[in-house]
């Protein structure tokens, strides 16, 4: 299973929030690089970067935040937040993005996002399935759409889908541990997926529990930040898998 920290971007800093809300802002670190350079000084290959600024404005905005880190660390970004529109694909991708995760635009457009997997290939498309009361949440989780999350990740699948990362907004932030139950039912509704789980990681034996139920990644956030997962314990299970 790939480990993934998260760097979640407000105002060019490394934040977090909690169940999504944007009034539970708490700055981490001012210089996302230094962070990033942290995690790959500590065998990390992986990095989520989610531009909160893009998500609440609804186009990308943080793009020399992820510019500066592709350019100075080898960490294999996937990022997320406001791309709405071609134009922001490509600014992404320009900047240095290995994936980009669409989550608003694939409920509320699904033929651009449709359009994206064709154009760029599914190993370069996510799915962000994030979801509260397995309802698909879009708009940077101010708002709940009418799609279920499992007929949801099952159409995308069908259209080519391979990656989708579920956040279970309710565990978001909240350091409670992640939604296991969830993670199974999706991994044996949609076998050939490559689901990356995200949201409520607090402790490190959660990461062996959610390998073995299939998961292919998970996004870790403020359990590292809080330190209630060390670097080094990342370092060694990437070390021993």
């Amino acid at each position: 299973m790939r480990i993934i920290p998260a760097i979640d971007i407000i105002e060019g800093k490394c934040v977090r929030l909690s169940k999504g809300d944007y009034n539970t802002k708490k700055i981490y670190n001012e210089h996302p690089l230094e962070v990033a350079k942290e995690f790959e000084a500590h065998g990390i290959e992986y990095l989520h970067l989610v531009d909160l600024d893009g998500a609440k404005s609804k186009h990308i905005v943080n793009y020399k935040v992820l510019e500066a880190i592709a350019s100075k660390t080898s960490l294999k970004i996937d990022f997320g937040g406001g791309l709405k529109s071609d134009e922001d694909l490509k600014i992404a991708f320009e900047s240095g993005a290995n994936q980009i995760t669409g989550g608003s635009i694939a409920v509320k457009e699904p033929s651009v996002f449709e359009s994206w997997i064709n154009n760029y290939g599914n190993d370069k498309i996510i799915l962000g399935a994030d979801a509260d009361n397995e309802k698909v949440a879009v708009s940077g989780w101010q708002e709940e759409s009418d799609e279920e999350l499992l007929p949801f990740i099952s159409k995308y699948l069908q259209k080519g889908i391979e990656y989708v990362i579920c956040t279970d907004i309710s565990k978001d932030g909240m350091l409670e541990g992640p939604s296991f139950a969830l993670y199974k039912k999706i991994i044996e509704t949609s076998k050939e997926i490559k689901l990356i789980a995200s949201g409520g990681i607090s402790a490190f034996d959660e990461l062996p529990k959610l390998a073995e139920i299939g998961c292919e990644g998970t996004i870790i956030g403020k359990a590292i930040y809080e330190g209630r997962i060390s670097l080094k314990q990342l370092e060694d299970y990437i070390l021993n898998k």
